[in-house]
């Protein structure tokens, strides 16, 4: 039997049955776990389970029983690899789990600004339609996505599911490869440039690193139509924020929609939150991931990682 702890199940939400998790032996729900509080929490359990909260030597050192480390995600950057190879503890990631969710929460992101949907929404719950001499409105006119080119940052998982769907509503998609080494033969590889300027749409599904950190600033976004709507829905940082903000002032774009901030929550002192015509930004607290079936998928996979562990398989074995 392992005794297991799961570190911020406040994370994956009061919805998720947690109890698949008692098979393999008695389990301590933690809804939250300050970095204070790490290291009694691990110190005699075989496994955790952890979402956000950060595992390194200063608390990993005095979790002498500790044979494996779940992430219920797929970023691994709160772990410490180094550290725990060093020490013989198993890390497991989940990939995959959340790519129809990203990708639904794109498309409705989308359409929001898209098709000026909160104001049509005000136009007819304020009244104004009540009062209207016609049976139709076109104060904000909205376009077809057929015919338009969409542009996507990071043609992984997530990017090819994107593009898959844009075509299928009758877009033309390019993509810029943030590594420079996908070499998708399906969609047309543009340079960053490029795809700047001719995309109607652009929707980010890249990774936070050194070749994406602050790539998308006033300069580029200067590059940009000024019909067009850019998406990030994959790591704050990407997008420098107070350039978005002003060129969302300056009108230099159409609009944009961010399911991702640089520091999560935000900040109450972020530029985007006193941009001028709010109807331009449309912005989610990182949920694009988390729809119900999204999240079932998670622990259930967790789950197939600790028996995986237990039978001395390899299954997302990060280290």
């Amino acid at each position: 039997m392992l005794k297991i702890c799961v570190l911020d199940a406040k994370t994956l939400g009061d919805d998720v049955d947690l109890t698949v998790f008692d098979k393999f032996g008695p389990v301590q729900v933690y809804a939250e776990t300050k970095p204070e509080e790490v290291v009694e929490r691990i110190k005699d359990v075989d496994v955790v389970i952890t979402n956000k909260v950060v595992l390194n030597k200063e608390n990993l050192e005095n979790a002498s029983k500790l044979k494996l480390i779940c992430v219920a995600a797929t970023g691994t950057n709160n772990i410490d690899l180094e550290y725990a190879a060093q020490k013989q503890i198993a890390v497991t990631n989940v990939a995959g789990y959340s790519t129809m969710s990203v990708v639904q929460h794109t498309f409705a992101m989308l359409f929001y600004l898209m098709e000026n949907l909160p104001y049509y929404d005000r136009y007819v719950k304020s009244g104004e339609y009540a009062k209207s001499n016609i049976f139709t409105h076109h104060e904000r006119p909205y376009h077809e996505l057929a015919g338009k080119t969409w542009g996507i940052i990071g043609l992984g998982t997530i990017g090819r599911a994107v593009a898959n769907a844009a075509e299928a509503f009758g877009c033309r998609v390019v993509y810029y490869s943030t590594s420079g080494k996908n070499n998708n033969t399906q969609y047309e590889r543009a340079e960053l440039e490029k795809l700047l300027k001719e995309s109607d749409i652009v929707s980010i599904h890249a990774p936070l690193n050194n070749n994406t950190r602050g790539l998308i600033d006033y300069e580029r976004l200067r590059m940009m139509k000024k019909s067009a709507i850019i998406l990030n829905l994959g790591r704050g940082g990407i997008i420098r924020e107070e350039d978005l903000a002003r060129a969302l002032d300056e009108e230099l774009i159409s609009g944009a929609a961010l399911d991702v901030l640089e520091k999560e929550p935000v900040n109450c002192d972020n530029p985007l939150l006193g941009v001028k015509n709010s109807d331009r930004l449309f912005i989610t607290p990182h949920i694009a991931w988390a729809s119900v079936e999204a999240r079932k998928r998670l622990v259930d996979e967790i789950a197939l990682n600790i028996e995986a562990f237990i039978e001395g398989k390899e299954r997302n074995r990060v280290c």
